[in-house]
């Protein structure tokens, strides 16, 4: 199996480490420190441990929704409905605390399941009827949206009954151990969803097969693989990550908003993109997608404090998208 998705060649060093993605995460970890020290310069009150805890937790739920994006990206796929479906998982779990009144773990439950048949639906839809990954995830996007607003009665569902469910995200467990260090829940829970994709991703099947179908699916095919069902379980496995991504936003808001979600998908996919992952398939990591994060997190709260207009951020983003891109496909060419 093995021998069917590596290189024919033995790469020098210098392409070693371009293959590896090695030089990539050192660009982006740069790009980032590089931002920090610009931004701390410009403006004092960047540093500040207000706003460093800020970006943080503004950082958790697009790095979330990131690291299922990566998951997806890897195998050669695109998901265009992670934002949405996040916005309903949010949903379903106002549905289970607060219309039903059931306990927090079935609420959260609900959201993670609810992700996971999402991903199902999409997984079954491009794996079994064939559809392009880019038409699937966009119709899924724009199911998600009609059903969160169906099921919620276009109205935000409030937790103000649920206990504890702000603490997901707002709380802070290590700051009640180690008072210096107030870092919210939502952050701790995005590095525990980092960390356990990325052990999947190193050490299971499902994620030796994500790469080797974004490698070359051909190939893994004809080595006698079902390629369908590890398909449809890459696409479970980032929704089950996106319906964590439901409950972070839920808690930071104690409410489930059905009109929001439609745009973080961009957001999430630009985060993998600058972190390193090939839009080709066969490349990336987890922890070049939280650098990813953190650089859109970084740029939008220092050019915010710095007084520069949303649009010009905007244009910003797509900028460094276009040059995250564009460094890619220079480094394919090198291989």
């Amino acid at each position: 199996m093995t021998d069917t998705v590596n290189a024919t060649r033995k790469p020098g060093l210098l392409a070693g480490i371009m293959t590896s993605g090695a030089y990539h995460k050192l660009l982006a970890f740069s790009g980032l420190l590089a931002l920090l020290v610009v931004f701390s310069l410009a403006s004092p009150n960047f540093l500040q441990t207000a706003n460093i805890i800020a970006i943080l937790q503004a950082t958790s739920v697009n790095g979330v929704l990131a690291v299922a994006a990566t998951i997806v990206i890897i195998t050669g796929g695109i998901d265009l409905s992670v934002g949405t479906l996040m916005t309903f998982c949010a949903v379903m779990a106002g549905v289970v605390l607060t219309f039903m009144g059931l306990p927090l773990p079935l609420g959260i439950a609900g959201a993670i399941l609810t992700g996971m048949a999402g991903g199902l639906v999409n997984g079954v839809v491009i794996a079994k009827l064939k559809v392009p990954p880019f038409i699937a995830t966009l119709g899924m996007m724009l199911i998600a949206k009609g059903l969160s607003l169906v099921v919620s009665g276009t109205k935000p569902i409030y937790f103000n009954s649920t206990p504890g469910f702000s603490e997901l995200a707002r709380g802070s467990l290590l700051g009640s151990v180690i008072p210096q260090l107030p870092v919210p829940n939502g952050v701790l829970i995005l590095f525990l969803v980092a960390i356990a994709v990325s052990f999947v991703l190193a050490n299971t099947a499902l994620g030796r097969y994500t790469f080797a179908l974004g490698s070359n699916e051909e190939a893994v095919r004809l080595s006698g693989v079902n390629i369908d069902r590890w398909k449809i379980a890459v696409y479970v496995l980032a929704g089950g990550v996106v319906g964590v991504a439901g409950l972070l936003i839920a808690s930071r808001l104690n409410s489930a908003q059905p009109a929001l979600g439609q745009g973080y998908e961009l957001d999430a996919i630009a985060a993998v993109v600058i972190g390193g992952t090939s839009l080709s398939g066969g490349r990336g990591t987890v922890l070049g997608t939280l650098i990813g994060a953190l650089i859109i997190s970084v740029l939008a709260n220092g050019l915010r404090i710095l007084s520069v207009a949303q649009e010009w951020q905007t244009v910003v983003t797509g900028c460094i998208i276009i040059l995250a891109v564009y460094a890619d496909i220079l480094r394919r060419r090198k291989l």
